[in-house]
């Protein structure tokens, strides 16, 4: 048989810029990317450390009241693994765009603001994003988004890479105490 060597390197370029390529389901899908943390490089966590996930439950967004394009959305983030990682951006084609916020006092009054450089998940740790506390905005929604529908989403993590994931819409006045309808692992 005869070899070409200048088909290997072909070949795994192909293959690698393909599996860069945003999923069918996805196409088209709003994001507000947010950068890395300075000295937190993915290079620096090694490969076993990406293999063990993140696992996500109890994801929901809130139905916007009539005439609202914005919507909430909740959930928890579970990093079994030694390192740290970073929840950078969240995907969905049910929103323009998606950002991770938090609450803070301020003057004695409670303000949300995005956080910049996206929310940390400890290493061996959680992070529940929850009514009045850290959780997603999601903007120009429309009207599309019901009680009842699962809508699909990708988390982008700084280690664990893009999570795929599915929320469940609830009811404007849903509450989020001990209800864990939603489930996805990263691998």
């Amino acid at each position: 048989m005869k070899r070409c060597p200048a088909l290997i390197p072909a070949s795994l370029l192909a293959l690698a810029l393909g599996a860069c390529s945003p999923s069918p389901e996805l196409e088209g899908e709003a994001a507000t990317p947010v950068a890395p943390a300075e000295g937190s490089p993915a290079e620096a966590v090694p490969a076993a450390a990406q293999e063990q996930g993140i696992a996500v439950h109890g994801l929901w967004l809130r139905q916007p009241p009539p005439s609202s394009e914005v919507s909430a959305g909740y959930m928890m983030i579970e990093n079994p693994s030694t390192y740290p990682d970073r929840l950078l951006a969240v995907k969905t084609p049910a929103a323009e765009r998606v950002e991770i916020h938090e609450m803070e006092e301020v003057d004695g009054m409670m303000r949300m603001r995005e956080l910049e450089g996206g929310l940390e998940v400890p290493a061996g740790g959680d992070v529940e994003l929850a009514p009045g506390g850290y959780h997603l905005m999601l903007m120009g929604v429309g009207e599309g988004l019901q009680a009842g529908q699962q809508v699909e989403a990708v988390l982008v993590f700084e280690q664990a890479g893009r999570v795929p994931v599915m929320f469940e819409v609830r009811p404007p006045g849903a509450a989020a105490a001990g209800e864990d309808d939603g489930h996805a692992h990263g691998h």
